[in-house]
């Protein structure tokens, strides 16, 4: 009898002990207020296509085009009193082209991740606070002069042409239709 009723009270503890620990672990994560709260704040900001001529020796070697969009707090950037994408277009002339950031002579050399934190910072300098919180590339291209100036070629283009003699067929009779 001791033996079934040492039985009942181990059943028993072990059924109240895993009850207590899933229902300790089922709970809700607690949510960071701060972290919620600034992401809350910000808003996405897409910028435009941007095109940078790459000035060499000689005159310009070829262009880079840009496209970066961004993460900025929306009440900082609704106090700006020239347009965010404005401005985030002439940093980036100002940073690209008098900077010259981007080596597309030594491609290999480029960090991407430096390219994002130059911006950011240039930008939140430029606008005196901290108004950019992220910065996403969508493009980064380089065209070369020549392959702008000239077109490509077309498919199937004719390498040799000759005459083709043209047979006369007699003229079909109408059937009234």
């Amino acid at each position: 009898m001791i033996k079934i009723i040492g039985t009942g009270v181990w059943v028993l503890a072990i059924t109240l002990a895993s009850v207590y620990f899933s229902l300790k672990m089922a709970s809700a994560p607690k949510v960071d207020t701060a972290a919620a709260e600034r992401e809350a704040a910000m808003e996405f900001v897409s910028g435009y296509t941007t095109t940078v001529p790459v000035i060499g020796e000689g005159g310009v070697n070829g262009y880079l085009l840009t496209k970066l969009a961004y993460k900025a707090n929306k009440e900082l950037a609704a106090k700006q009193v020239v347009p965010v994408p404005q401005v985030i277009t002439d940093e980036l002339y100002t940073l690209l082209v008098g900077k010259k950031m981007i080596d597309v002579a030594n491609a290999g050399s480029f960090d991407l991740e430096a390219f994002r934190g130059i911006i950011k910072e240039g930008l939140n300098r430029r606008f005196g606070a901290e108004v950019i919180d992220e910065v996403y590339v969508e493009q980064i291209d380089y065209l070369t002069t020549a392959s702008v100036e000239e077109p490509p070629q077309k498919k199937g283009v004719t390498l040799l042409k000759g005459d083709v003699p043209v047979v006369e067929q007699p003229a079909e009779k109408s059937g009234g239709h």
